[in-house]
């Protein structure tokens, strides 16, 4: 019963501060003319959300770093290593979103960060996380539950981390496309990865990164006050690379890397229908669909962008769910 206390307290808390933090965020964005140029493959389905200020990801990560210091201060959490690097990696995510994010206003293009300088900060980042985790005693296994198979990789799992941190980021980042959609997936994974983290009783510091992902649920959920159709902020790569970043350093910590592929199942559809466009295209110079990420072709199909933005969540919630039976209970 207490840790259910706890974890309503904190989403409540986090809820609370997030809202009220979107109501001085947003118009202090307006002001500074931060908003995003459209795509100009969108700019006539989208032209209603030109304007409409970009870098919300401020709304659920100031509070949700804050609610934290303030949880620590009160003892009411623990700083440990895996409490780091939760916050380490939350944070360093959101700073190079930032920097995306703010390049593409000043140029007033979507042309931020080039791909390279993101994968060498994403590298600076997987390297730290990865001192980090040896540092906090544990071991750089490959870890399959379900067949009770633990193999030591060493060094090499510094590169599985990169691996996991940068598809996860970029799956997050592609997805964040319509209205709540993002935000609303990231809510359904981070609920997950706190009951899972609950269950993580070998893991040092499992409470305490259990009650930093209901933290940012709370948080998230007063984001979507503002996100959702329509959105009077979008979470930007601010946002949606800190929230992509973190959902693969949950999966690493509490060793579901490959529960990951489920929990997050619509972020994954999301990242391959990509792949497979871009693939066949250069094969064939054919398309696939009509539009990736594949969300695009449900709108080029003629669906509501709020049905389409409702199917993906229930699609999202079914298969945490299924992850949850597997994760927790069986």
């Amino acid at each position: 019963m207490l840790i259910l206390t706890k974890s309503i307290m904190a989403m409540m808390i986090g809820f609370i501060i997030s809202a009220l933090t979107g109501l001085i965020i947003i118009p202090l964005l307006k002001k500074l003319h931060a908003s995003q140029s459209l795509s100009i493959y969108l700019e006539r389905a989208h032209s209603s959300k030109k304007g409409t200020p970009t870098m919300g990801g401020l709304i659920f990560i100031i509070p949700t770093i804050l609610i934290t210091l303030i949880f620590i201060y009160l003892k009411k959490i623990e700083v440990t290593y895996t409490l780091i690097i939760v916050m380490f990696t939350f944070i360093s995510y959101g700073i190079i979103g930032f920097i995306d994010d703010f390049l593409i206003i000043k140029k007033h293009n979507n042309k931020g960060l080039t791909k390279e300088q993101k994968f060498i900060l994403q590298i600076i980042v997987a390297t730290i996380f990865f001192y980090l985790f040896m540092r906090s005693g544990s071991e750089p296994l490959l870890w399959v539950h379900s067949l009770n198979f633990k193999l030591n990789i060493g060094w090499i799992y510094g590169i599985f981390i990169l691996f996991i941190l940068v598809a996860t980021s970029n799956a997050v980042n592609l997805t964040d496309g319509l209205d709540g959609l993002a935000g609303g997936l990231s809510v359904i994974c981070f609920l997950t990865f706190g009951i899972i983290s609950w269950n993580a009783g070998w893991l040092e510091g499992y409470e305490d990164i259990a009650l930093f992902a209901f933290t940012l649920v709370g948080s998230l959920l007063g984001f979507l006050l503002y996100n959702t159709n329509k959105a009077k902020v979008f979470m930007g790569d601010t946002g949606s690379l800190a929230l992509g970043g973190l959902l693969g350093t949950y999966a690493i910590l509490t060793r579901h890397e490959i529960l990951l592929v489920l929990i997050g199942l619509v972020f994954v559809i999301e990242t391959l229908s990509c792949i497979i466009q871009i693939t066949v295209y250069k094969l064939t110079k054919k398309r696939v669909f009509p539009m990736t990420p594949i969300h695009h072709t449900f709108e080029k199909l003629g669906m509501k962008e709020s049905d389409i933005v409702k199917l993906f969540w229930t699609a999202g919630l079914i298969a945490s769910m299924l992850a949850l039976i597997y994760g927790v209970w069986l």
